[in-house]
């Protein structure tokens, strides 16, 4: 069976557009699944949303508003999405609560830490002594710096590599942890790169695109690979009413 798997979107106002980027998608289908983009709406039951897929994508974009995990703003903080927060961070935690295969790229892994009860470090160079460049001037599909990642984590179980070469676009990370989440992958200088759920569902958020590097870099389709596998043993609840 071809799983469905629903991919939030990012949402620019001042031209009146959703987007997202075509690599997401093509990530998606190369791997075997269905790619169904999911328009910020937070009117809409994330149950009804939820009961017509097989797996969620949280994908990269904008900072999250510092409000949702009890922070007042840095002035580092970025352009927010209050309308595409709510919708995702309901998504993530009602996936969570169904124990449904979910993927969270960038942004997409701080939004299932804060849907699971965690925080987002709103800058990384204010807490982090003598970091390395995780806003890359480099193609995207180019690979910057290295990532460790834990043996005993699913990720390593999926990528089968302890150190691994990955690219990086943003300025933030995870904060603290939500209850029931591990850090499966970091880099050398403390920035959180990857957490997971250790049960028995596909749960990961990595920190890095692997949707950009996959095609150079195939160890990474192993991943989309995975959670499509998944997505496809998932059985979606339905709705009453």
């Amino acid at each position: 069976m071809q799983p469905v798997i629903g991919v939030s979107c990012c949402y620019k106002p001042e031209e009146n557009r959703y987007w997202l980027s075509r690599d997401y998608v093509q990530a998606i289908q190369d791997a075997g699944g269905i790619p169904v983009i999911l328009p910020a709406n937070d009117s809409i039951d994330p149950d009804i949303i939820l009961s017509t897929v097989h797996g969620l994508m949280l994908p990269g974009g904008e900072d999250i508003e510092p409000g949702l995990f009890g922070e007042e703003p840095w002035p580092e903080n970025g352009t927010i999405d209050p309308e595409r927060d709510v919708f995702e961070i309901a998504l993530a935690a009602r996936a969570l609560q169904l124990k449904m295969p979910l993927l969270g790229i960038c942004r997409g892994i701080q939004v299932m830490n804060v849907a699971g009860g965690g925080s987002v470090c709103q800058d990384i160079a204010r807490v982090v002594d003598r970091s390395y460049k995780h806003s890359q001037q480099a193609p995207r599909w180019h690979v910057t710096h290295n990532i460790k990642i834990e043996t005993k984590s699913t990720l390593f179980g999926i990528l089968g590599q302890e150190t691994l070469r990955v690219n990086s676009f943003h300025h933030q990370m995870v904060g603290k942890l939500a209850p029931g989440f591990i850090i499966s992958a970091y880099s050398a200088d403390g920035v959180v790169e990857g957490i997971e759920m250790p049960d028995d569902f596909f749960c990961i958020g990595v920190q890095f695109h692997p949707e950009n590097l996959y095609r150079r870099h195939p160890i990474f389709r192993s991943l989309f690979n995975s959670f499509t596998a998944a997505s496809a043993r998932y059985l979606p609840h339905k709705t009453t009413g």
